[in-house]
């Protein structure tokens, strides 16, 4: 592999936990009301890998950038966080996106599961 050029994806996952609700819904629909998820980000990013050092960057870096993003999220109201005011999957994909792409230009897909059967994926704009 060593000289060579080869094309990968890296994945690496986040957790953080945090509370929510979903204004615009009907106060009867249950993501009205006050609640908190154990959320799971997955951040992808691709490319070719470097031919000398055998990678296409070092998974510390992956971990260097989601960190300021992480602190703003982990055990917070999301409600209140600039741009959340509607924390749907949906929004907090689109909210990580912007924040993460001018540190990784090499990302290019974000996932937020609120649960273990149910992810949005958000491919950038």
């Amino acid at each position: 592999m060593e000289g060579e050029r080869v094309k990968t994806e890296l994945r690496k996952t986040f957790q953080f936990e945090a509370a929510h609700l979903l204004p615009h819904l009907p106060r009867s629909h249950k993501c009205r009301r006050l609640h908190g998820h154990s959320f799971r980000v997955e951040i992808a990013v691709s490319g070719e890998c470097d031919p000398k050092l055998g990678w296409l960057m070092d998974y510390a870096n992956l971990s260097a950038a989601f960190k300021p993003i992480g602190d703003k999220l982990d055990h917070r109201y999301l409600n209140e966080v600039p741009g959340l005011e509607n924390p749907t999957s949906e929004i907090i994909a689109v909210w990580i996106w912007r924040r993460l792409k001018p540190k990784l230009p090499a990302l290019t897909e974000i996932v937020v599961a609120e649960t273990c059967t149910a992810r949005c994926v958000y491919r950038g704009d």
